[in-house]
């Protein structure tokens, strides 16, 4: 009797124990799944702040040879008041234009020679379009796309020349070394342009800087938290 007893109670213990060492397997391997997807997790959010550091930086190389180059080296940048003196269409200009693959045709467009006077200092340049005109035709105020119409692109340069004889006065833009003896109508690259340029590569990198902070921080406060346990027990 006693010893069935006895035995009775050994298989208790030993079937609790049993059942509490299951119990201890489940919640490590829950803890050790745990881990496992909140590295994973990490490892995506790290992946994904590198790559968006890595995009900001090719963006930054990007715009500095195009957008940032040119910024640097225009050469009308104080902006002026003009007068506009004359306006008026002096002689066509031969061009050709694209009429299938391999195949260029021959037209004309009208040149638009424009004549302003600063109203700081009196002087009369020559206005062109944007400095781009000045590398394409510097004496014409804008250069249209060839076409084989030429009614249809004589009409728009007239437009144009008509328009700007209805301003008496508008804002330009100079050379202040007066280096160059035109002045320019718009810019095609200013400080909006550039700004709004650099503003989206530089959110991209301050994300990106964050997020690889972010995952840094919570892999140094769930190894503090981990010591701080592992002190109290």
């Amino acid at each position: 009797m006693f010893l069935w007893a006895g035995s009775k109670a050994t298989d208790g213990r030993s079937d609790h124990r049993s059942i509490y060492l299951k119990i201890r397997e489940y919640d490590v391997l829950d803890r050790k799944k745990t881990e496992t997807a909140h590295r994973a997790g990490e490892d995506r959010a790290i992946l994904l702040g590198l790559s968006m550091v890595v995009l900001s930086v090719m963006m930054y190389f990007v715009l500095g040879i195009t957008i940032l180059r040119s910024y640097s080296d225009r050469v009308w940048t104080d902006e002026a008041s003009c007068t506009v003196v004359n306006s008026s269409i002096v002689c066509d200009v031969n061009c050709s234009y694209s009429c299938g693959a391999e195949c260029r045709r021959s037209s004309r467009y009208p040149c638009l020679q424009v004549f302003v006077s600063l109203n700081s200092s009196g002087k009369v340049v020559r206005l062109l379009h944007n400095g781009e005109t000045q590398d394409g035709d510097p004496e014409c105020f804008y250069v249209p796309k060839c076409r084989k119409d030429y009614a249809a692109t004589h009409a728009v340069v007239q437009n144009i020349s008509e328009r700007l004889r209805s301003q008496h006065a508008l804002p330009c833009f100079v050379d202040p070394t007066d280096r160059a003896d035109s002045a320019i109508l718009t810019q095609i690259y200013g400080r909006v342009a550039v700004f709004h340029s650099l503003f989206w590569p530089t959110c991209t990198l301050i994300g990106g800087t964050i997020i690889i902070a972010m995952v840094k921080l919570t892999q140094y406060l769930s190894i503090m938290c981990e010591r701080v346990s592992r002190i109290k027990r």
